[in-house]
């Protein structure tokens, strides 16, 4: 289906709709300036910077962190079980004689990686369908938010147990349901976005042009549209993490021995008065992560708004 015809005025004179879509190339630069700005302003930013320090940390452990334990997060020590803290673990072992920070540090690069592919999947499904809603319209834009109003009608958390219920328990499944729950709010964010770039002067023109819808999209549209989707995608990171842990924590995640955050609070909290550091530990690291993930995308949002900016002086 084609997008119902913006232009209803005298077709334009060459010379003019060039100088329109020379507007339309200075307006995506400027945008993109003012981007560039606002990334780099958000050093000003405390709470931001407090979110880029938490996320340093998580990353850097995940990187160096399997040099610095000296252990393997699955090698079992039936002889040094629930062990406290000590310089030769330096978090203690668990039930098994796993060391604790080994499986930390595994943890947080399952974790990450988590992000990652929640955020993918439910960014790139939901702002491609916000992008087909908002500039197809009609049935086309009915369809597609009137299912995302379905998703929108549950709970994320119990549409996300009842979607990995029906997959089957594991960490994979756990991922796509997680990013099937998300998908719906990229969608209206990227629609909101489309319904108001696609009625700029430099859409029309191109239009005007002949320009094919999907050049039109690409090229003019999704540009415009992209930086809500990021600072989104950055708060959402945290509490995809979180939402991932609490199915694992449920029963319905990663599974033993996989050394997942909420798998391990889950082996842990039958020793949470005898050995406390095997459930504190992963609990302490989805704190920082999750808090990493929102102070970030706050500044962010904070930054990329210009009456926010001008607010608090940037």
């Amino acid at each position: 289906m084609e997008p119902e015809p913006l232009l209803e005025e005298a077709p334009l004179s060459v010379e003019a709709e060039l100088d329109i879509m020379t507007i339309g190339v200075r307006a995506l630069r400027g945008r993109a300036r003012r981007a560039l700005g606002a990334a780099a302003d958000i050093r000003h930013n405390v709470g931001a910077m407090v979110g880029v320090v938490l996320l340093a940390f998580v990353v850097l452990l995940a990187i160096v962190g399997p040099g610095i334990t000296g252990h393997s997060s699955t090698f079992q020590d039936l002889n040094n079980s629930l062990a406290p803290p000590s310089a030769h673990h330096l978090l203690g072992t668990d039930e098994l004689g796993r060391d604790i920070a080994a499986r930390v540090v595994a943890g947080a690069r399952i974790s990450l990686v988590v992000a990652v592919i929640v955020l993918g999947l439910a960014s790139v499904v939901g702002g491609l369908l916000g992008l087909l809603a908002g500039y197809y319209g009609g049935i086309v834009d009915g369809v597609i938010m009137r299912v995302a109003d379905l998703f929108f009608a549950f709970p994320q958390f119990l549409l996300a147990m009842a979607i990995v219920a029906a997959l089957g328990h594991s960490l994979n499944h756990a991922i796509l349901s997680v990013a099937i729950a998300y998908w719906p709010r990229y969608a209206r964010l990227m629609r909101a976005g489309i319904l108001s770039a696609k009625t700029t002067v430099y859409v029309r023109a191109a239009e005007a042009l002949g320009c094919t819808s999907p050049r039109i999209m690409l090229r003019h549209l999704v540009p415009n549209c992209v930086s809500p989707l990021l600072i989104q995608a950055t708060m959402d990171a945290g509490i995809a993490i979180l939402t991932t842990a609490s199915l694992s924590f449920v029963g319905l995640g990663a599974t033993p021995p996989t050394p997942e955050w909420g798998a391990m609070i889950t082996e842990g909290r039958d020793y949470i008065t005898t050995a406390w550091w095997i459930p504190f530990f992963p609990g302490l690291m989805i704190s920082i992560a999750v808090a990493g993930f929102m102070f970030l995308g706050d500044g962010l949002r904070d930054s990329f708004d210009p009456r926010v900016r001008n607010r608090i002086g940037f």
